[in-house]
């Protein structure tokens, strides 16, 4: 083999070690999969929220989990540093984006998507979504209040309404008519919206409805929507409730609204039962709101009894409209903007044809007067000078004249 060939040879192999030791530091510096980070995945389904156990695989854990859609500034976010396994994070049933939706057997399924990242501060590709769902076999949603005694046994004020089974009761929300059974689950602010509250039809016991909320799910913020003597706080927002002849249901239509930080809203209301019999419903619903407010509280103050008060609550997600195609938004949309008087209000589609006319006007005038220009010249170098312009008459030289 020739000599020269030496350091050629030379060269290749270094640049081969040198491709090796990066591909060997690329390989060693690539974080590990969260599938290697979190082997194992448990649900358990308490009275109040569901807690997520999740086992790593290499026996601590350092990163976060939140609920999807709350990874800005969330109250839901739990954060560990190398904590060992098992992680325990807890959702609320009445928070952090967790839904619910009843089933045809009677039951209530619970869901809610959470994500996993193996990093304190970065939302990276490594993470992974778990969508947890539980179910219950009643209505766990559904609680029983008493505002006198906690308790007393709400239905022991008389023997014969203690022996009455207590209703059931359920809240549901619908997108638009609720004859047509189609339950709000994710909608845009504006959209028309039904709530329905009802209980089990039967002849013993009515429903008055008060003390009504929205909640946006993370503790920061709530809107109080029906007092609680029934009557709407706002009616812009929420109006009356319309109640049933068998004071069985009562439904309201408004339009879906939400926080400006998050899309979940959770609504809220208090049911009280009343007596159907001796007309003790007809006394409180529907209420009297307005001028005749007091009036109608001091006729029935002594007839009022309210065997139960139960608590009901539903959630759906609403959406802002930010894409002009799915808010149904035309592309010959008017813009409006309040100007003082002395200012001129010019589309910006006229004033870009104005613009263009006034430019090709001025290019015109400026073609126009080069070739002006150009005419007045030639015009000079055309013009001959054929005669003389100096004056010839008859010449006397008075320095050689004389008299004689």
């Amino acid at each position: 083999m020739d000599s020269g060939h030496y350091p050629v040879i030379v060269v290749l192999l270094l640049v081969s070690l040198i491709r090796v030791s990066i591909d060997a530091a690329t390989l060693s510096s690539t974080p590990p999969s969260i599938q290697e980070v979190v082997s194992d995945v448990r649900v358990e389904c308490n009275s109040n929220e569901i807690v997520v156990s999740l086992d790593t695989s290499s026996g601590v854990f350092t990163g976060m989990v939140y609920p999807r859609g709350l990874s800005k500034n969330s109250t839901c976010m739990g954060e560990w540093i190398r904590h060992s396994s098992p992680v325990q994070y807890s959702l609320p049933l009445r928070g952090c984006n967790t839904m619910s939706t009843e089933l045809d057997d009677g039951g209530i399924e619970y869901f809610n998507t959470i994500v996993v990242q193996p990093h304190l501060k970065l939302v990276t590709n490594q993470g992974r979504g778990f969508h947890v769902r539980c179910k219950y076999n009643t209505r766990n949603n559904i609680s029983v209040v008493n505002d006198e005694d906690p308790k007393a046994d709400p239905l022991s004020t008389d023997e014969s309404t203690a022996m009455e089974p207590m209703p059931g009761c359920t809240m549901k929300i619908f997108s638009g008519d609720p004859t047509e059974r189609e339950v709000a689950e994710s909608v845009k602010i504006g959209d028309p919206l039904t709530l329905v509250i009802s209980i089990d039809e039967q002849d013993m016991y009515g429903l008055r409805i008060t003390d009504c909320l929205v909640r946006d799910g993370l503790g920061w913020g709530e809107q109080r929507l029906i007092n609680g003597e029934g009557c709407p706080v706002d009616n812009e927002i929420m109006g009356m409730f319309e109640y049933s002849s068998d004071k069985t249901k009562a439904s309201v239509h408004f339009q879906a609204h939400k926080f400006p930080y998050t899309a979940s809203v959770y609504y809220q209301c208090n049911v009280k039962l009343c007596l159907k019999a001796d007309n003790g419903c007809a006394a409180l619903t529907p209420p009297k709101c307005g001028a005749n407010r007091l009036r109608r509280q001091a006729n029935a103050e002594p007839n009022e009894g309210t065997p139960a008060t139960i608590e009901v609550y539903s959630g759906l997600y609403v959406n802002e409209a930010n894409d002009l195609e799915k808010a149904g938004v035309d592309d010959d949309s008017v813009y409006s903007e309040k100007t003082s008087e002395d200012n001129i209000c010019i589309s910006q589609k006229n004033f870009a044809i104005g613009i263009c006319v006034a430019g090709l006007i001025l290019m015109l005038a400026v073609i126009a007067a080069i070739l002006c220009l150009l005419a007045s010249r030639r015009n000079k170098k055309t013009t001959s000078h054929t005669g003389s312009s100096i004056y010839s008459g008859p010449y006397t030289n008075t320095a050689y004249s004389h008299t004689s």
